[in-house]
């Protein structure tokens, strides 16, 4: 089993890795399966039927029009968010789709795009069944995917084992546990990110990973000055209103007797950060997965306050915070969860506040054991956070979500870098915690909208 940097880490679009990026994917590869095994030409329609989170939320999270732009061969990573609106009113309009960019087919969305809101696949709740027909009704081919979180998709042949990817290349350093990452730092006498790096050049060489981390960067910085750029409300029936523009406003005159107080500036800024990237997510910008999209403004927060508030910031720290951040990703993945809809709003906000907080105690000189310490801390208090979009929207509470979650691995990563990285729990502990918790937690509380605040706020 092997999971990249590149796989914790994907640039998307919003406003839901697991209901957009996934489901995206997912047609793509049910499109271009029909056009491998030479059936394109005779398929006369394409039946969609989205199941448990995907069908309860799936609306308001945009996972029909992911769907319909994966079926005509968008990747997430590639598709500009500003052509998605238009050319989905065109397939409405015309009832007309073109399969892989290749075939047109009729298309009537309210007959062959359903969503089960309360039916499930045994799974994973993200489930997804696509089926193809010819132009006598015959049935071609069925295919049943799952979105598992963080835009990662598995079919059927992986049932039972969502936190495998299918990648068995061999590494250098193999680790499954934080502690076995920590006993192959302590034995090879290399860091987390050193770590990483070395597992990340069985892919591709060390230029392209920096390059390629650094284009992440980028598009997390991009995405920040979007939301700042951005005013209006956001989509949906919520009537949200876009705050990052007004507080950057803010915070740049000269009047400061606002703040609560000048050494909490850092705070406002961070706040801003993290608000500017989800309200770009909302409304379906181009982000970055982090793990999620839902969790998209943590580790970006976190990392402009690395770069902007820490003296001896510089391209170099970006890269071990981010290999470190998706050290710390890959522990969640492969043994609890960072699906929302499978384990609630602490496998998205709290494992992206554990990866935030343990890169930036990397990047600013921590040993392993404080590294394992701050996502410890990140993580421990998220446990039995809830995901409870109100109007399945990735708006409320969301957004201000995230802001919190920043704020909260920037402490985690300061109490840890002031101890010695002994601590009465382990980070394995926490994750194994998570799962359970998740497993006990009631499906109304996992990215269903049918409990918490999403019943008791009917309207903002």
């Amino acid at each position: 089993m092997a999971i990249s940097l590149f796989d914790m880490l994907k640039i998307g679009i919003g406003p839901s890795s697991s209901h957009t990026v996934g489901p995206m994917a997912a047609a793509r590869r049910f499109a271009r399966g029909l056009e491998k095994d030479g059936l394109l030409p005779d398929v006369a329609r394409v039946h969609i039927q989205l199941f448990g989170s995907l069908g309860a939320t799936g609306k308001g999270h945009g996972t029909g029009p992911a769907v319909l732009m994966g079926l005509e061969g968008h990747q997430p990573d590639r598709i500009d968010p500003a052509m998605l609106a238009p050319r989905v009113a065109d397939i409405r309009d015309e009832e007309r789709l073109n399969l892989c960019g290749k075939h047109v087919i009729e298309f009537i969305e309210a007959r062959d795009l359903v969503y089960h809101r309360k039916a499930s696949l045994p799974y994973h709740p993200n489930g997804m069944r696509f089926s193809a027909s010819d132009g006598s009704g015959n049935l071609m081919i069925e295919r049943t995917y799952y979105s598992v979180g963080g835009g990662f998709v598995v079919d059927d042949s992986a049932a039972g084992a969502d936190r495998i990817v299918e990648d068995q290349t061999p590494l250098p350093y193999p680790f499954k546990t934080a502690a076995a990452l920590i006993e192959q730092c302590d034995t090879h006498g290399l860091s987390i990110a050193d770590i990483m790096l070395a597992n990340e050049q069985v892919w591709r060489s060390e230029s392209a990973i920096r390059e390629g981390i650094l284009t992440i960067w980028a598009v997390m910085q991009e995405c920040v000055q979007n939301g700042i750029r951005h005013e209006g409300t956001l989509p949906g029936g919520l009537k949200v209103k876009r705050r990052a523009a007004s507080l950057y406003a803010l915070l740049m005159s000269a009047d400061r007797k606002d703040l609560i107080s000048p050494s909490l500036s850092a705070m406002d800024w961070v706040n801003l950060y993290a608000l500017a990237v989800n309200e770009e997510n909302a409304a379906g910008g181009r982000m970055v997965t982090a793990p999620t999209n839902g969790a998209a403004g943590i580790i970006p927060a976190v990392l402009h306050y690395y770069w902007h508030w820490c003296p001896e910031a510089d391209e170099d720290g970006i890269v071990r915070f981010l290999l470190t951040a998706a050290a710390i990703g890959i522990l969640f993945k492969e043994n609890a969860s960072i699906s929302g809809a499978e384990v609630g709003c602490q496998g998205e906000v709290g494992s992206a506040c554990a990866m935030a907080a343990a890169g930036l105690a990397a990047s600013t000189g921590g040993t392993t054991r404080q590294i394992e310490n701050a996502a410890e801390i990140g993580m421990e208090h998220h446990l039995g956070l809830t995901c409870d979009p109100v109007g399945g929207l990735v708006q409320v509470p969301c957004i201000e979500r995230n802001a919190v979650g920043a704020v909260q691995a920037i402490n985690a990563a300061v109490m840890a870098l002031r101890g010695n990285g002994e601590h009465c729990v382990s980070l394995d502990k926490v994750i194994r915690t998570m799962r359970e918790t998740g497993r006990d937690m009631l499906d109304k509380y996992k990215e269903t909208s049918r409990g918490g605040l999403a019943v008791n706020v009917i309207e903002c």
